[in-house]
């Protein structure tokens, strides 16, 4: 091994890199035990179904706090469990509240896809920056790029290796902030994005096991959010300046890299125009909304003539879906890429291909939640936790950090957000709000966790496509390559992410519109 390659590959001779790559190899090999998403919400509705006739007939219960009524638990291997299965199982489904949100939202999504204008917006944000607004520009971009759901890494994570390169400096260097941008920064965006639809309808089925009623709106946590993209792009900047681009300097380029030239990366007269139209829908689609809800006695307002329970409010999916679909028309309409009205259809039709897998996954998790809300599981659960928490009187920010510690671990192993978080939202959330802390805090404190493990996961499908990517510019370069150029960004992440979540708390500042932090 030449010099050259001891030094790009530290990993392969420190002590503490040889035992976090065999901590990694552990965890790879235990995440590749586990079953499919699906079957693991299959066998956890089997353990609902196991408990629920072992709890029943021990008599297990709890009290509950709102009424002072005993709360007891209902075996499913009884009559009416067997009727609750079987007859209920398409209501269970069709009812599941991310189901109907996220098929309205992605639409609309596939239209803007499958124009072309999202994957030109990503181009366009990070093609023409200054060199010196360069790292900040990209680590923007990528965290804001869940808007193009997994579109992003396919376009931004080698455009990243280019811009670096055009701009003289390491196009490994970009290639892995855009990497972590996306990765690590999933969750929070200055846009609203279809993952804030999917989590804000996976929350309020967790709520309603201890509060019938409450919703979670998609924009809960959206000034939380937005304010997390800016924060997050900064910690990434410096991350990246200050540690990483000394680190990139000793990795030698020794490959061909990416076969595309930056040229073809950067926007025809087209689709500059297409951008502009698209921009121009957007500000009428803004004017209209502000021209129905600003008069006072408009009908697009609540009951009240409130702003928070005003149609716009309330129907986010609807308009948030429309915006993509007339967004992603006009760009099409101007490129070429959607030349008809008549194929807007076929689009969205793919848009629901695209979809099913999540649809497949939707069915079992819908199940499963039901069981656990039918069976009084998820109430008793939550109430006999927040007592325990609340006789052993642990401090608020503790029971914090012990979740973001739980849904760390379990976010490694388990890579998809939305299955994670249908897992373990129907204890968290109903537990905590029992001890006074809403729906929308506990979903904020999730997002950190979520989206600080997507990077450094060896189970991510995106963590084996950004290191094919690297080994194009790096031949030798493994999995200890990229963990030492990507951990740095994640522990960052995590911590300044955890620091503002705590910080926000602590003033009081709302989560969203109509989302009080505490």
């Amino acid at each position: 091994m030449t010099s050259t390659e001891t030094n790009a590959v530290p990993s392969a001779t420190s002590r503490p890199m040889r035992l976090l790559l065999r901590l990694l190899g552990v965890i790879e090999r235990v995440g590749n035990k586990l079953p499919h998403p699906f079957w693991l919400f299959v066998l956890m509705a089997g353990v609902v179904i196991a408990a629920s006739a072992v709890l029943d007939a021990l008599g297990a219960f709890a009290v509950s706090p709102a009424d002072g009524e005993r709360v007891e638990i209902t075996s499913l291997l009884s009559q009416a469990g067997l009727h609750m299965m079987l007859g209920d199982a398409v209501d269970n489904f069709a009812s599941f509240p991310p189901l109907a949100l996220i098929v309205v939202v992605m639409l609309g999504v596939a239209v803007a896809e499958r124009s072309g204008m999202l994957t030109a917006l990503l181009r366009r944000t990070v093609t023409r920056v200054q060199p010196k607004y360069l790292t900040f520009a990209l680590a923007l971009a990528g965290i804001s790029a869940s808007v193009a759901s997994d579109a992003a890494y396919v376009v931004l994570v080698p455009l990243g290796a280019l811009v670096f390169k055009a701009a003289g400096r390491s196009p490994i260097l970009g290639l892995v902030v855009a990497y972590a941008s996306i990765a690590a920064g999933y969750d929070a965006s200055v846009f609203i994005t279809a993952g804030d639809v999917l989590f804000a309808g996976i929350t309020t089925s967790a709520a309603e096991l201890v509060s019938p009623g409450h919703v979670v709106s998609p924009l809960a946590n959206y000034f939380f959010t937005a304010t997390s993209a800016i924060v997050l792009a900064l910690v990434i900047t410096a991350v990246t300046e200050f540690v990483l681009t000394r680190r990139a300097q000793s990795i030698e380029v020794d490959g061909d890299g990416l076969d595309e030239e930056l040229g073809s990366m950067t926007l025809s007269d087209t689709e500059r125009k297409g951008l502009r139209n698209a921009g121009w829908m957007l500000l009428g689609i803004a004017v209209v909304v502000a021209g129905a809800l600003i008069p006072p006695g408009s009908p697009a307002r609540g009951d009240d003539g409130g702003l928070l329970d005003s149609a716009v409010v309330t129907g986010i999916a609807v308009v948030l879906g429309l915006t993509f679909l007339l967004t992603g028309y006009v760009y099409g309409r101007t490129t070429g890429s959607l030349s008809r009205a008549r194929e807007i259809p076929a689009a969205m039709g793919q848009g629901v291909r695209d979809l099913a897998p999540v649809i497949v996954l939707f069915f079992a998790a819908s199940q499963f939640i039901a069981y656990f809300k039918w069976t009084n599981m998820g109430e008793v659960v939550a109430i006999r936790g927040a007592e325990l928490l609340d006789h052993a009187d642990v401090p608020t920010i503790v029971m914090f950090l012990g979740m973001l510690v739980a849904a760390c671990v379990m976010g490694v192993l388990l890579t998809s957000g939305s299955a994670l978080w249908t897992l373990i939202a129907p204890v968290f959330v109903p537990m905590f709000l029992l001890l006074n802390v809403p729906a929308e805090t506990t979903l904020a404190l999730y997002r950190i966790a979520d989206s600080g493990t997507n990077l450094i996961s060896p189970m991510s499908p995106y963590f084996a496509m950004a290191l094919g990517f690297l080994q194009r510019y790096r031949k030798q370069a493994g999995i200890g390559t990229l963990m030492s150029l990507t951990l740095p960004i994640a522990l960052s992440v995590i911590t300044a992410w955890t620091v503002l979540f705590l910080i926000w708390w602590g003033i009081g500042i709302p989560l969203g519109p109509g989302a009080p932090v505490r």
